[in-house]
């Protein structure tokens, strides 16, 4: 017993520096969208672009109604250099569900595999969605929304300065 103090406390002491990646104004974490197709796509490789991260669930009714908005805003402004990456959290057993779903979305959508994203940390509500500016820096920390539903209007006021067009 007395040796798993050290290492929870080493746990413990190492929480908040994963909270302190993800710093709206700093370098956004990287993170690895495996597709259900089997491609990788990486923040890392994205810069150039404005990425939207969005992490969702079949079974999430909220999540549901975002994914439509996502795939109008992914398709509305595609030259423009928008990239969104659908994470979702479903379990492999639904993955027909997910694929139904992505068929329907103009952006790539893969399962996560874990509730932990990287420097995202742990989604411990979904929806949530994070925006990566052109150069690779955080714009919108999704936990910091107080749970403020995605709509077209708050889309537009998040993403379109990134992209150089005026709300």
């Amino acid at each position: 017993m007395l040796r798993l103090i050290p290492a929870l406390l080493c746990l413990v002491l190492a929480m908040p520096a994963l909270a302190d990646e993800l710093l709206v104004g700093h370098k956004a974490p990287p993170l690895v969208l495996r597709t259900l197709d089997g491609s990788n796509l990486s923040t890392e490789d994205l810069r150039g672009k404005v990425v939207i991260l969005h992490f969702w669930a079949t079974w999430c009714a909220p999540c549901r109604e975002e994914m439509p908005l996502l795939s109008d805003f992914a398709a509305r402004h595609a030259g423009q250099g928008v990239q969104i990456l659908g994470f979702s959290l479903d379990n492999p057993g639904t993955l027909p569900e997910v694929r139904r779903v992505a068929a329907t979305m103009k952006f790539p959508v893969g399962l996560l595999g874990s509730a932990w994203a990287g420097g995202y940390g742990r989604m411990w509500r979904l929806p949530v969605t994070f925006v990566i500016d052109r150069d690779g820096i955080l714009r919108h920390d999704g936990w910091q929304d107080d749970q403020e539903p995605l709509t077209r209007e708050r889309l537009d006021r998040i993403v379109l300065p990134l992209l150089g067009t005026a709300p």
